[in-house]
């Protein structure tokens, strides 16, 4: 039976391929949907979580038989655990709108220990774990827009004529267009830029849930026809 303080070179290489090839796969399902962590990065954690705890458990062989010194392989281990969170919190942002970038720093989480699994030869583990997160990545994703979450977050800015453009026409599109406002900021009477100098301009904030199936430059173009509106944007 062979130490179990140590590794070659085949098997060290098939674990970084694995956890390459495992971490790809999540960063590829990222990247499809523009997300900020991408396939790049979730391969270089993975890659880099499963060499740390191939580091962690067979670095130090050399030193187990030395008089004091004690083996603990999970030390490192539990540093990246700790350590992932950084570079997961860089990828949660909050628009103004919503929180978005929660669910890419949880799958940089996951990557993390899925490198960490193959790097201790657990690839059952890191396998059946790698489907679990690309099933709720993918497929779940589907079914929560589709049955659950129907709509989205959005930013809306309506400039218009001021005494033309009221808040009452704007509202009252929205809710035929079954768009609910969530958050709205009336700004009066300023001067126009497009406009002549001496022309009025209102402005209206909102924070939206639209419908997926929604086209957001559909809702543009109707709400220009609303009277008084001379400028639309949605985020």
């Amino acid at each position: 039976m062979g130490s179990p303080w140590f590794i070659d070179n085949m098997n060290i290489l098939f674990r970084l391929l694995a956890a390459m090839l495992m971490g790809g796969l999540i960063g590829w399902e990222r990247e499809r949907s523009s997300h900020a962590a991408g396939l790049r990065t979730h391969i270089l954690v993975c890659v880099g979580s499963a060499l740390i705890m191939m580091l962690s458990v067979y670095g130090f062989a050399d030193f187990i038989h030395e008089t004091n010194v004690r083996i603990d392989p999970a030390r490192l281990a539990t540093a990246v655990i700790s350590g992932i969170g950084f570079l997961g919190a860089g990828t949660i942002l909050f628009t103004g709108k919503a929180i978005t970038g929660l669910t890419t720093a949880a799958s940089l989480w996951v990557v993390a220990a899925i490198g960490l699994a193959i790097g201790a030869g657990f690839y059952f583990a890191a396998f059946v774990t790698t489907l679990l997160v690309l099933l709720n990545l993918w497929v779940l994703n589907i079914v929560e827009q589709r049955y659950i979450r129907r709509s989205k977050a959005h930013a809306i800015t309506i400039e218009g004529i001021s005494g033309i453009l009221t808040l009452e026409r704007v509202s009252k599109f929205l809710y035929a267009e079954n768009i609910t406002i969530k958050r709205i900021t009336f700004i009066k009477e300023r001067s126009g830029h497009t406009l002549s100098s001496d022309t009025l301009l209102t402005e209206l904030r909102m924070n939206v849930e639209i419908h997926h199936e929604y086209n957001p430059m559909d809702i543009i173009s109707r709400m220009q026809k609303i009277d008084g509106v001379t400028a639309v944007s949605i985020e």
